[in-house]
């Protein structure tokens, strides 16, 4: 069954999420909590109903974690101010990743589990990536990356006159204000965001070159898994080598596990069971470890 969850953060934004657990248990012992990526809804990426259900039936809870960029606009109560609050892709800052993570973090604390697996979907998966390097948490157990979102290629197409005014719009004290254009061709979103996808860097830890900067991954100490499909457009490449390199520059690369899904691309076309299973094998496999 699906249970819907709202999670405060500590700015008090509420995340709205969704509980997939077996109708006749309270709580399993492990969950893994998926932090989705920009527009990475239940509708866009399907995939998820496939990933609940088959953990649910491997005794194994899960939690489709929206943050706040899982749709263009959310709206929702702040629970500091009371007062509603519209969140969502167009506003989202880089700077949430953290207590956005923690927040869910805290959710499955407060209810018992004993092995927490925290999972992140494209953009999710760099918001992983950049919360692990920066908190050790010991309540996470492994992490589970599913296909990591190279930053440098969704926004090749940002033209250098957009960049500009992105720049001067921050820089005069606009950046809440709309951009007079949609960002990367298709995001309507205020300076301040694009500002954080285009020139902070904060999720920007992902990339082609072997050479590029992964000083977040090599701060990484938690094991992991990292899954891909082959024909996945945002690499930029070869999806299986861009898997690689980043693992590579992972201090427990030996330790971690790659994962290949044949003949998809980055929402998993056609092979979302396929997915569901790999992703219960490896959890199944952590725990009789």
């Amino acid at each position: 069954m699906m249970f819907r969850l709202d999670v405060p953060t500590t700015r008090g934004t509420v995340l709205n999420g969704v509980l997939f657990r077996p109708k006749e248990k309270k709580t399993a012992d492990t969950v893994m909590i998926a932090i989705t990526g920009i527009h990475g809804n239940f509708y866009s990426n399907p995939f998820y109903y496939n990933i609940g259900d088959t953990l649910n039936g491997g005794g194994i809870d899960f939690i489709y974690a929206q943050t706040n960029n899982a749709f263009e606009e959310i709206k929702t109560i702040n629970v500091k101010t009371g007062k509603q609050e519209i969140i969502g892709s167009w506003n989202e800052r880089f700077s949430y990743t953290d207590e956005d993570i923690e927040a869910y973090l805290d959710f499955a604390e407060k209810e018992g589990y004993k092995h927490v697996i925290l999972a992140g979907h494209s953009l999710g998966a760099n918001k992983v990536v950049y919360y692990l390097s920066r908190c050790h948490d010991a309540r996470v157990e492994h992490f589970f990356l599913l296909s990591p979102a190279n930053l440098d290629y969704m926004m090749s197409g940002v033209a250098e006159s957009e960049k500009q005014i992105i720049k001067e719009q921050v820089e005069c004290g606009d950046g809440d204000k709309m951009l007079p254009f949609p960002f990367m061709g298709w995001v309507e979103c205020i300076a301040n965001t694009a500002y954080d996808w285009q020139f902070s860097g904060l999720l920007n830890n992902v990339h082609t070159a072997k050479n590029g900067d992964f000083s977040q991954a090599e701060k990484i100490t938690h094991t992991g898994a990292l899954l891909v499909g082959t024909y996945d457009n945002f690499t930029d490449g070869d999806p299986s080598e861009f898997l690689r390199n980043l693992n590579d520059h992972m201090p427990t690369a030996a330790q971690n596990k790659l994962i290949f899904i044949d003949k998809t691309g980055h929402t998993y076309q056609m092979k979302h069971q396929e997915v569901a299973d790999r992703i219960l094998t490896q959890l199944l496999e952590w725990r009789t470890a």
